[in-house]
């Protein structure tokens, strides 16, 4: 596995990641299929929106239907009907998050499941094991992700503790033509532990690097201050995944900061509670202005579903709690996430990113498009 990069504008990069089950274009946006599944939608549905790679998730699959079962059937390619490449989170930060259920001790964490209270144990070498039973095209060094803020002694002890849990992923990890494994920098929002941090991984030496502890709470500002420093620590040559991130704004400034790979929930997460992400920003259907908007949701759509549901349909969905609703809007969501990248990559190619930037921006300030701005040519009813 390799990335490669044909462009670059400011700190942005246009690249292609080039994996055993295929290339994909970069900055790219990774959706969520956190159990085998992007909730809502087909994986075709997926395709049809421009995504190119999948995440999927060690803690929840280990639970059920368990690693040992997805090998069994196939893989997690074959099971989910996905031949792209798919990326799986190490299950570190969920476990993190079990707060009272989990108990953590240098070798790994011992916790409870969410789901029926027994018992279980992720180390750095299970957590390696279990993804590649799950055939993860990229998988994650397991480590340790502290919630914001901390203490700096915290961050300290938490990053180094990442550290050699990084090592001993990498150790566990077994190479494979087309295959890679990231390390996590770590270390909060201190810039001297994400320095000790990306010099302690870039020693172990990984295909593809990527930045966590970020998007838990710390706002976009120290967020976008915190990867200033952080990506310039990190290999010209490689991919670098900024985990968890996030809303449109947030993935242009962290592409405009040298970031190359992104996941959130927030795409389908907002399609579930009537949210349409667009061009002018969020509009939330459920709202009664919506209840005889004959419009599509926006003139720029190109998803799957572009044209053929008005607003007033889906707020109709919404408001009788059918599940169509949810499931359209998550398409239209994802399919605008895919939209924006390749918008944002374009303009590192052309060299226009700055001005794209400014663009993007003022438009979603503005707010919906009213009934006199709005093309006809994209507005045709029967």
């Amino acid at each position: 596995m390799h990335w490669q990069k044909d462009a670059q504008c400011g700190r942005a990069r246009a690249g292609w990641l080039h994996t055993r089950h295929g290339s994909v274009p970069t900055p790219t946006f990774m959706p969520v299929g956190t159990v085998g599944t992007v909730k809502g939608i087909t994986m075709d549905n997926v395709r049809a929106t421009g995504a190119g790679i999948v995440l999927g998730n060690t803690y929840h699959l280990m639970l059920r239907p368990t690693a040992e079962r997805v090998q069994r059937l196939g893989g997690l390619h074959r099971m989910m009907d996905w031949p792209g490449p798919i990326l799986t989170d190490s299950g570190g930060f969920q476990v993190m998050s079990l707060g009272p259920l989990r108990k953590m001790d240098e070798d790994g964490v011992t916790f409870r499941s969410h789901i029926d209270g027994s018992s279980h144990r992720l180390t750095p070498e299970n957590s390696t094991d279990i993804q590649y039973k799950l055939d993860a095209t990229i998988t994650m060094a397991f480590d340790e992700c502290p919630a914001l803020p901390a203490t700096k002694d915290v961050l300290e002890a938490s990053m180094e503790r990442s550290m050699r849990w990084a090592a001993r992923s990498r150790e566990a990890f077994i190479a494979r033509p087309g295959y890679g494994q990231f390390g996590i920098v770590q270390g909060g929002t201190e810039q001297d532990l994400r320095e000790r941090s990306a010099l302690a991984l870039r020693e172990i030496g990984f295909e593809g690097y990527a930045i966590g502890g970020l998007a838990v709470g710390e706002g976009q500002e120290l967020m976008f201050s915190t990867l200033d420093y952080t990506t310039p620590m990190l290999p010209e040559d490689q991919p670098r995944y900024l985990m968890g991130v996030g809303t449109p704004d947030d993935l242009l400034g962290a592409v405009m900061r040298g970031c190359d790979m992104f996941d959130c929930v927030m795409p389908s997460r907002a399609g579930r509670t009537a949210r349409a992400y667009t061009e002018r920003g969020t509009l939330n259907l459920r709202n009664a202005r919506f209840a005889e908007d004959t419009r599509p949701i926006s003139p720029e759509d190109d998803s799957p579903m572009a044209g053929r549901y008005s607003r007033a349909y889906l707020h109709h969905l919404f408001r009788a709690n059918e599940m169509l609703g949810p499931m359209l809007l998550t398409l239209h969501n994802l399919a605008y996430y895919q939209r924006l990248m390749r918008q944002i990559r374009a303009a590192i190619v052309a060299g226009t990113l700055e001005q794209t930037a400014t663009q993007l921006r003022r438009n979603w300030a503005r707010g919906d498009w009213s009934e006199d701005e709005w093309p006809m040519l994209r507005y045709q009813q029967g």
